[in-house]
C-alpha cells in the first residue's frame, strides 16, 4: 500500500505541480550525442570510460532497452523532436526538410516556446552533416521554429593539429574512420565549444525557464579528441567483436554487403586502433557534458531542471563483421538513454529494461511539464518507469525501427524480426533469448514457421500505426 501510494504520489507531481506557478516550472536540458551506442561504462561497457554519464546515471533512471526509429542521423532526430514515427513525419533519411511534408507541425522544443520558455539550440539538434557543417559553421537542416536562439559551432575536425592516423584506410568516403590525436585542448574542438556555449546560455538564462538542446558531435567520425583521452585507452588491450566470417551469409542480399568490413580494409591491428579512437572520443565527449552538468550544479539549476541525455542512434563497430549505421541490428537500433528529472530520488540510480523508443521522448517532457502535447503524437509517456523503474505494467511490448532498402525491424522481448524490400527482399528472424547477439537467421526454419508469421503480422500492423503508406514509400 505505500508502495502504491507512493507511486500515486509522484505521477501527480510529475504530471503537473510544476505548472502552478512560472517560477516554479522546470528547465529541460536534453543533450544528445553523435553515432554512440551503449559504449558507455554505466551501461556495463567494459572498456570504455565515461564518468560524468555514470554520475547523471546515478542521478536519474537508465533506459537500457531504448531504441531508435531510424539508425540514420536526420531521421531519426526528426522522429524523436516530433514525437511522430518516420513514415508519419516523410523523413527517412538524412535528405530533405521537416517542414516541407508537415508545415504545421509543433516540434518538441516549439512546444515549449509556445510555452513561455526561452528555448535554444548549441550545435547539432537536427542533422548536419559532419564534419563539413563544422568545419562551415553551418546548419543546413535546421528547423528555425524550433529556436529563439542558436549556436553554430566552427571547428577544425579533422584538419585539427596532432597525430592523425586513417583505420580504415580502404574506405576513401566522407564516413572513414579517421583518429586524430590533438595537440590542442577540449575548447578548441567541437565539443568543448559546443559545451563552453551551453554554459554560456544556462548563466544568461537561469532566472526565467528554458529548454535547451544542446547537441555534441563525438563519437561521430573523425574521430578527434585531445590525446589526453586517447592515454586513458592502452590500444593493444581493445577488444573488438569476435564474428565467425560466415555471419553474413544467412542475411538477406539486399542488405548483406552494405558496409561490410571489406569495403573498409580494417586489419586486426587497424581494429584495436579504431576502437581506441572510438572511445576516446566518448570519454572527450562524456567530459564536456560533466561540464555543463557542473554549471547546473553551480548556478543552483539541478534541482529544477529535467536533464535528459542519449544518442540519435546506435553503431555498428564490427559486429556482424559491420561498421557504423543504417542496420537492423540491435547494435545499430539501441541507444543509451538516461532521464534524470526533479522530485525522483527513489528512481535515482535505477534502470529499467522495459521497451522504449525514442518517439516516447516528446510526450514524457510534456507531461512532466504539464504542457498539452499535440493530439497525433506516436509515442507513450515514459512517466510510469520514472515512478517504478521494474514496473511490469509499462505495457509497450514491441518497438519498430525502419531503415534504408525498405527495412523494416520489430523488436518483442524475446524476438527480432525484419522484412526489407517493404517485404518483398528477405526477411530476418532471430530469437533473442537464445541467440542475444542475432547472428542466426530462423527465417528460412520450418520449425519457427509459426512464429515467423506471427511477427509479421504484428509488423504490418505496427507499420499502418506509424504511417506507412504503400503508395508513398516503395523500394525504386
Amino acid at each position: 500500500m505505500i508502495k502504491f501510494l507512493t507511486s500515486l504520489l509522484l505521477c501527480v507531481f510529475l504530471a503537473g505541480s510544476f505548472s502552478l506557478a512560472e517560477e516554479k516550472r522546470p528547465n529541460v536540458l536534453l543533450l544528445m550525442a553523435d553515432d554512440l551506442n551503449t559504449a558507455l561504462s554505466g551501461f556495463g561497457h567494459p572498456q570504455c570510460k565515461t564518468p560524468c554519464l555514470d554520475e547523471l546515471a546515478e542521478r536519474g533512471v537508465r533506459f537500457e532497452n531504448m531504441h531508435c526509429q531510424y539508425p540514420v542521423c536526420g531521421a531519426s532526430r526528426a522522429s524523436m523532436l516530433t514525437g511522430l514515427y518516420p513514415y508519419t513525419n516523410g523523413m527517412l533519411g538524412n535528405s530533405g526538410v521537416l517542414r516541407d511534408n508537415l508545415p504545421d507541425v509543433v516540434t518538441l522544443p516549439q512546444l515549449f516556446r509556445k510555452n513561455g520558455y526561452h528555448v535554444g539550440r548549441v550545435s547539432k539538434m537536427y542533422h548536419m552533416g559532419i564534419p563539413f557543417e563544422i568545419i562551415d559553421g553551418t546548419a543546413n537542416h535546421d528547423d528555425t521554429e524550433s529556436w529563439d536562439e542558436v549556436v553554430n559551432i566552427k571547428a577544425l575536425e579533422q584538419n585539427a593539429p596532432g597525430l592523425r592516423t586513417e583505420w580504415s584506410p580502404g574506405d576513401t568516403g566522407s564516413q572513414t574512420f579517421t583518429g586524430v590525436e590533438s595537440s590542442t585542448g577540449d575548447l578548441e574542438h567541437a565539443d568543448g565549444m559546443a559545451a563552453e556555449a551551453a554554459i554560456e546560455f544556462l548563466k544568461r538564462n537561469k532566472d526565467k525557464p528554458f529548454f535547451l538542446g544542446c547537441g555534441f558531435v563525438r563519437p561521430h567520425v573523425p574521430l578527434v579528441a585531445p590525446a589526453k583521452y586517447f592515454d586513458l585507452y592502452d590500444r593493444e588491450a581493445m577488444i573488438a567483436p569476435i564474428v565467425s566470417s560466415g555471419d553474413l551469409d544467412d542475411v538477406p542480399g539486399i542488405i548483406r554487403d552494405y558496409k561490410a568490413m571489406s569495403r573498409y580494409g580494417v586489419t586486426p591491428e587497424l581494429h584495436k586502433g579504431l576502437l581506441e579512437a572510438y572511445y576516446a572520443s566518448v570519454s572527450y565527449m562524456d567530459a564536456q557534458v560533466g561540464r555543463v552538468l557542473d554549471t547546473l550544479d553551480e548556478l543552483g539549476l539541478r534541482e529544477n531542471t529535467i536533464v535528459i541525455f542519449t544518442s540519435d542512434h546506435g553503431y555498428l563497430l564490427g559486429e556482424h563483421n559491420k561498421f557504423q549505421k543504417q542496420h537492423l541490428f540491435e547494435e545499430s537500433t539501441r541507444v543509451p538513454f538516461i532521464l534524470s528529472a526533479p522530485g525522483i530520488p527513489e528512481a535515482h540510480g535505477k534502470a529499467t529494461g522495459q521497451l522504449t523508443e525514442l518517439v516516447d521522448l516528446y510526450p514524457t517532457i510534456a507531461e512532466i511539464v504539464g504542457l498539452t502535447a499535440p493530439d497525433d503524437l506516436q509515442g507513450k509517456s515514459l512517466t510510469p518507469l520514472l515512478a517504478e523503474p521494474s514496473t511490469e505494467e509499462w505495457g509497450k511490448d514491441l518497438v519498430f525501427t525502419i531503415s534504408r532498402s525498405g527495412g523494416e525491424s520489430i523488436r518483442t522481448n524475446d524476438w527480432r524480426f525484419t522484412q526489407w524490400g517493404f517485404g518483398k527482399k528477405g526477411m530476418e528472424l532471430y530469437d533473442r533469448k537464445n541467440d542475444p547477439g542475432e547472428h542466426t537467421n530462423l527465417a528460412n526454419n520450418p520449425a519457427h514457421a509459426d512464429q515467423l508469421a506471427k511477427l509479421k503480422k504484428q509488423l504490418e500492423v505496427k507499420r499502418e500505426e506509424a504511417g506507412y503508406d504503400p503508395k508513398r514509400y516503395r523500394l525504386k
